[in-house]
C-alpha cells in the first residue's frame, strides 16, 4: 500500500496579486518534497541522513516574495524551477524551423537562456493531485517568447515509499516547435547551506562532453572527457571539476558543462560523507548540465543561510545546448501529432 500523503497550503501571493500554492508530498520513511505551482519549483526536499534526521538538500526559499526578489533575479539562478520552452542556451537567440527564422530574447550575454524573459519558471501552472503526487499543466500560447505553436505541457512529481522522487514531463503542440525541459534544483547534501559542495563526491556515467566557445555556446564537437576536469566516470570530489586551468573551465568560470551519458544506470551518483546522504539520478535525457553555482556572490540568502559561491550543484538533465542550431545533436523538434516525454528520477539513500 502506498503511504504518500499530499498536503496543499498557501505559499503567498505574487507581486501582481496572484495566489500561489505549495504542495508537500511525504512518505512514511522521512522524505518530503515541496513544490509550488509558481514555475513548478521544488522549494524543499527533505531526506533522512545516516542518523535518520530529516535534512533539506535543495537550495531555495521559504516565501514567494523571495522567489520574486531582487537578489534572486540578479543571481538569475532559476533555483528549483522547471525551465522551458528551451532550457540552456541558443546561440544569438536565433534558430530556423521549416524555412522560417525565429528571433528569441537574447539578453543573456547576447544569447537566449532558459526560455527567455518570462519563461516557464515564472508562470503559475494549473495543479491537480494524482496518485502519490501532483500534476502541473500549462498551455504556452503560440508566439509566447516568440516560440511557435500552442504547446501543452505537463510536469508530474511523484514520491515513492523507497525515497524516490520522479519528475515526468510530457508535451504536445499544434505547430512544429522546439522543446527542451529541465528542473534547475541546486543540491547540497551537507544540510548546511552556508557550506559549499566542493567536497561532495560525484560519479557520472558520461564518457563525453559538449565542447563550448565563449558565451558557453557549443562548437558542435562532442569530445572525450579523458584527461579533462569533466571526467567523473570514476567518483571524485566536485572541486576537481571546478578548479582547473582547462580552457573549458575558464569559459564557464568553474564547472558548467554538458556531459553526455552512456546508457548504464544510474547515470549519476552524488554523496556527502558528513550526512551520509547519497543521491542516485537516472534520466531518459541524453545529457546533463553540471553547474557548480559559479556566479553566486553572497547576495542571495535563503532558508536562514547566505548561499556562497559553489553553494550548490545544479544537475540539469536535458538535450544539449543550442540543439535547434546543431543538426547532428539529438533533435529537440516537436511536431503536431507527436508526444514529447521524458523523466528524471532522484533516489535517496544513506551510505553504508
Amino acid at each position: 500500500m502506498n503511504s504518500v500523503k499530499i498536503e496543499k497550503t498557501l505559499f503567498g501571493q505574487t507581486s501582481n496579486g496572484e495566489e500561489v500554492s505549495l504542495f508537500t508530498l511525504s512518505n512514511d520513511n522521512g522524505m518530503k518534497a515541496s513544490i509550488t505551482d509558481y514555475g513548478v519549483t521544488l522549494t524543499h526536499l527533505i531526506v533522512p541522513d545516516r542518523d535518520g534526521k530529516g535534512t533539506d538538500v535543495v537550495l531555495g526559499f521559504d516565501s514567494i516574495e523571495e522567489y520574486e526578489g531582487e537578489a534572486y533575479m540578479k543571481a538569475y539562478s532559476y533555483m528549483g524551477a522547471t525551465v522551458g520552452r528551451v532550457c540552456n542556451r541558443i546561440d544569438g537567440g536565433k534558430f530556423a524551423l521549416e524555412g522560417k527564422t525565429y528571433q528569441l530574447d537574447n539578453a543573456k550575454g547576447g544569447h537566449h537562456l532558459h526560455g527567455g524573459k518570462i519563461g516557464f519558471d515564472k508562470k503559475i501552472w494549473d495543479a491537480e493531485e494524482v496518485s502519490s503526487g501532483v500534476k502541473f499543466s500549462y498551455l504556452s500560447p503560440d508566439g509566447e517568447e516568440n516560440y511557435p505553436g500552442n504547446l501543452k505541457v505537463e510536469v508530474i512529481f511523484t514520491l515513492s515509499d523507497d525515497n524516490q522522487l520522479l519528475i515526468s514531463y510530457a508535451a504536445e503542440t499544434d505547430k512544429t516547435t522546439v522543446i527542451n525541459l529541465t528542473n534547475h534544483s541546486y543540491f547540497n547534501l551537507s544540510g548546511d547551506f552556508s557550506k559549499t559542495v566542493l567536497e561532495h563526491d560525484l560519479k557520472v556515467n558520461a564518457p563525453f562532453y559538449v565542447s563550448v566557445k565563449e558565451g558557453s555556446i557549443p562548437t558542435g564537437e562532442i569530445l572525450s572527457v579523458k584527461d579533462t576536469p569533466f571526467d567523473f566516470t570514476e567518483s571524485k570530489k566536485v572541486k576537481e571539476g571546478v578548479f582547473s586551468d582547462h580552457p573549458q573551465t575558464l569559459i564557464g568560470n568553474g564547472l558548467d558543462q554538458t556531459v553526455v551519458f552512456d546508457k548504464s544506470q544510474p547515470n549519476l551518483v552524488l554523496s556527502e560523507a558528513g550526512t551520509g546522504i547519497q543521491l542516485e539520478l537516472e534520466s531518459s535525457e541524453p545529457g546533463i548540465q553540471l553547474y557548480s553555482a559559479n556566479y553566486f556572490d553572497g547576495t542571495v540568502k535563503g532558508k536562514g543561510a547566505v548561499y556562497p559561491k559553489h553553494g550548490g550543484i545544479a544537475l540539469e538533465t536535458q538535450h544539449f545546448p543550442d540543439s535547434p542550431n546543431q543538426a547532428h545533436f539529438p533533435s529537440v523538434k516537436l511536431q503536431p501529432g507527436e508526444k514529447f516525454s521524458s523523466y528524471t528520477s532522484l533516489k535517496f539513500s544513506v551510505l553504508k
